[in-house]
């Protein structure tokens, strides 16, 4: 029966600050060489799913009372898929994916302006603010979505990994 060696004390890093700088190198090196693009627009569109089915929850509850509640709805599907994509091929990555990621971001800042709207609108409106948001729609949930968008441009905006077969 063989034992491991167990780790001494010169093994380990003098400081565990050290061994976090290394993982923050690794990090920005991997940002600077081009590895982060394909993981970026793959956690876009993991992100976009996930919020599109909280939105749609969210919003089913409020029996779609306005039409612009729809709006997020009809824009998960394109970017989920141009997320994916971005991670397959170069070419998706720097032509749909920056389409679709804006209009999820425009449409977040658009949601923003619905849900401060739709506080204002209860009784007492912004006067009640203590009451009105909490009980009215939540005001920073549509910048969720602003900010799935913006990962999606990041992601485009990003350099490709060289040495990747390039579609």
């Amino acid at each position: 029966m063989r034992f491991r060696r167990q780790p001494r004390d010169h093994d380990r890093p003098a400081d565990p600050a050290a061994e976090r700088v290394h993982l923050v190198d690794r990090m920005v090196r991997n940002v600077e060489h081009g590895r982060f693009e394909r993981s970026l627009a793959g956690l876009t569109a993991v992100s976009a799913l996930v919020t599109g089915a909280e939105v749609y929850l969210e919003h089913y509850k409020g029996s779609f009372g306005n039409k612009w509640m729809w709006s997020p709805i009809v824009l998960t599907p394109p970017l989920v898929a141009s997320g994916i994509a971005g991670v397959f091929s170069r070419r998706a990555a720097k032509t749909v994916l920056p389409v679709t990621a804006g209009l999820y971001f425009a449409n977040g800042l658009l949601g923003e302006y619905f849900h401060a709207r739709g506080v204002a609108r209860k009784p007492g409106g912004w006067g009640m603010y203590s009451y009105n948001l909490p009980m009215g729609p939540p005001i920073s949930a549509p910048g969720l979505m602003s900010m799935v968008g913006g990962m999606g441009l990041l992601a485009s905006v990003l350099r490709r990994e060289i040495g990747r077969a390039h579609v």
